[in-house]
């Protein structure tokens, strides 16, 4: 960036040099206009990545196109190019822009916007992509993120300056019809209007490879970014203990992360909107010079007085009026898309529960129950959607009468001047046109209210979706429970303190030490903090303080009363978390046959949605055979046995005994029987206060 600063300055003082000799304006405020802009370039050091992208684009672009119109001025521009000579204004255009992104870059709402789009352009990920009809090649992401942006920018900007191009074609043919001149009406239709508009054909159809290419690639590493981060370290869990905050999770990354980049089918992302912003300052400077050498001697209707530009400051008076008129009446729909992003998402989910939780809801009867809240689920969405419509039907009421009146403007203005004989048909064409884009440029937010409304919903919901892993982190950061490794081999509890995500104490003072090997029974009341206990020691749990000591190197399998399965085959599930290629079909076999699921083995790779499929026991015996694989050093089971006759947990603990004989097995359990099968019993005892504390209980006799 200090280079193109640099380079900038150096181009600027050239430019006042220029001015200083001949008293060129153009020049002097090329130069004025290029020193602010060198300024802005190299400051432009510490802002985002991602606005980085474009202040060099148009940092270059000044030098560039500075350089040229210097050329110009000492007349050193090829006569045979006379007619694409660049308009004085080109270079302190994009002098401008440079100095718009800049500071745009310090608007909170922009800095939430790149806060998210930098990861992606930040990043050192190494990607394998190939560009036709080249072969293919190996780059980092960002590099290949970054160059895909420069090219379509420029790309982009090729168009405005087509489009340009096309509007000095459509003020000749207009001439030449008017004129009936048929040889140039002609000439210029096959010689001008054919060979840009197949190159502007042609443009297009590379720009949308190129867009759609990058939009999905910054969509698949932005999603695997954000999964990381829900995902690392259990953060998922801590999130879910606070609840309110982070309400569908999946919906954030699934639908949020799509329309925050492309908008999906609903609107625009942050690519359109950048691009299309460009796009639309690129028209707007190069067709306001247009309009307002067009309307140069332009009179205010009904008087003599010739007001410069008069067509432009008409444009722009009637669009900053329109804009506000807008905001004012549309400014509630950030709030309301918001709100309906989650009653959506809350329907959704509650849907999806009623179809995991099918069975109980038929045996409990619950239909009508069911009906109820969906329908009071859906009642929210219903009622949001009426305000919204209430408040989109105000504003287009105004931006489509906003928006009848806009065409005729310069048709009024110039008219007077086309029936006097001062302008022909052509230039009075040119002039509406030119209006039309200027106004329309003018009118950006008018045109695009509604959807820049639910980009910021968007937007917001990322932004609290990264609050709350944020949350999560310093949750865990802020935890006092410590866990120095065990040098003696046990897991070792002392001083321990935990809490509910509430503050509410739950157990106090815990002492415990459980050594490797042995099998003990954690026993007590509901309610007591048997689970908790059990999350603190597999360091999922962050509201405590004191130590747990775990030995270093062991593997800990925790089996819960409702083990999570995975949609999927039952060989997936079985070997959860581990890749099924992990092991041979043997071992997979002889788990679930000595896990007592032998009559499933020959639905070893059938699709299913296991957890429906499988009862509540045969759900605890999959558990089971997960840990005959695993093959843990510490076995921690909570309730995992709960939903099984006593026969049948008799037999798996004596599966873990014989399979497992090295593995240390601590359970939670309120059945008496389960005594039988561990060497001793802890109980968690009330305290004053309604708090637990963990109390060595008699021995309750060896396994049989």
């Amino acid at each position: 960036m200090a280079l193109l600063s640099l380079a900038v300055a150096a181009l600027s003082l050239a430019s006042l040099t220029v001015w200083w000799s001949t008293a060129e304006v153009s020049a002097l405020l090329l130069g004025v206009g290029g020193l602010l802009c060198a300024g802005a370039t190299f400051k432009s050091r510490d802002i985002s990545t991602f606005l980085k992208i474009f202040v060099v684009i148009f940092s270059t672009e000044v030098v560039v196109f500075g350089g040229l119109y210097l050329l110009s001025l000492g007349g050193l521009w090829p006569e045979a190019l006379k007619a694409y000579k660049l308009p004085d204004s080109v270079p302190l255009t994009v002098a401008m822009f440079t100095i718009l992104v800049w500071g745009m870059s310090h608007l909170k709402v922009v800095r939430n916007i790149t806060s998210i789009a930098d990861r992606y352009f930040e990043n050192e990920s190494i990607t394998r992509a190939r560009i036709w009809p080249f072969p293919g090649f190996v780059v980092r992401e960002r590099r290949l993120a970054i160059s895909a942006v420069v090219f379509l920018v420029v790309l982009n900007q090729a168009q405005v300056g087509i489009n340009v191009r096309l509007s000095f074609f459509n003020r000749d043919w207009f001439n030449a019809l008017q004129n009936k001149d048929g040889d140039t009406f002609w000439r210029l239709l096959y010689t001008v209007f054919l060979f840009w508009a197949a190159i502007y054909i042609a443009s297009a159809i590379i720009e949308f490879i190129a867009q759609s290419v990058l939009i999905i690639r910054w969509r698949r590493w932005l999603t695997e970014h954000y999964v990381g981060r829900w995902l690392d370290g259990s953060t998922h869990y801590r999130m879910s203990l606070k609840g309110p905050n982070t309400d569908n999770p999946d919906q954030r990354i699934a639908e949020d992360v799509n329309r925050f980049i492309d908008g999906g089918s609903v609107g625009y992302g942050i690519y359109s909107y950048s691009i299309l912003l460009i796009s639309t300052l690129s028209s707007l400077v190069s067709f306001a010079v247009i309009l307002w050498t067009l309307s140069a001697d332009f009179t205010i209707p009904g008087t003599d007085i010739a007001v410069p530009g008069f067509l432009f400051w008409v444009a722009l008076v009637y669009s900053a009026i329109g804009t506000l008129i807008t905001h004012l009446i549309g400014r509630s729909l950030v709030g309301l898309y918001f709100q309906r992003q989650r009653y959506e998402a809350d329907f959704r989910f509650s849907l999806a529960r009623l179809r995991e939780y099918s069975e109980q809801i038929a045996l409990l009867k619950g239909e009508g129950a069911e009906r109820r809240l969906s329908m009071g689920r859906f009642g929210k969405i219903f009622d949001n959607y009426l305000q919204i419509v209430d408040r989109r039907k105000k504003l287009m009421a105004f931006t489509a009468t906003y928006g009848q009146i806009s065409p005729f403007i310069p048709y009024i203005v110039a008219a007077p001047f086309y029936f006097a004989g001062k302008i022909q048909l052509g230039v009075m064409t040119q002039t509406a046109s030119a209006f039309g884009r200027v106004e329309h440029a003018l009118n950006f937010f008018v045109t695009y209210y509604t959807s820049l409304a639910d980009f910021k919903a968007v937007l917001d919901r990322l932004s609290s979706f990264d609050a709350a892993i944020d949350q999560a982190h310093d949750m865990e950061r802020a935890n006092a429970i410590t866990t120095p490794p065990s040098l003696a081999g046990e897991i070792s509890i002392r001083d321990l303190e935990l809490a509910l995500p509430d503050g509410r104490t739950i157990i106090t003072n815990a002492q415990l030490t459980l050594n490797a090997g042995e099998t003990l029974l954690l026993s007590g009341h509901s309610g007591s903090g048997k689970s908790t206990l059990f999350r603190a020691v597999a360091g999922i749990w962050p509201f405590g303080k004191g130590s747990i000591s775990v030995p270093a190197g062991v593997s800990v399998m925790l089996l819960p009363q409702k083990p999570y399965i995975p949609i999927g085959t039952l060989r997936n599930a079985v070997t959860y978390p581990q890749d099924p290629a992990s092991f041979d079909d043997a071992a997979i076999l002889k788990a679930l046959e000595n896990a007592l699921m032998g009559p499933f083995i020959a639905s070893l790779d059938e699709e299913d949605n296991w957890s429906q499929r499988l009862s509540g026991g045969e759900q605890q015996r999959l558990a089971v055979a997960r840990a005959l694989l695993a093959r843990p050093d510490w076995i921690f089971l909570d309730e995992a046995t709960s939903a099984l006759d006593e026969p049948t947990e008799a037999a798996l603990y004596r599966v873990l005994a014989d399979h497992l004989p090295g593995a240390t097995v601590i359970s939670i359990g309120h059945r008496s029987t389960l005594a039988a099968f561990h060497q001793r019993r802890v109980a968690m005892e009330k305290q004053a206060g309604g708090v637990a504390t963990p109390v060595e209980q008699a021995k309750a006799g060896a396994a049989e």
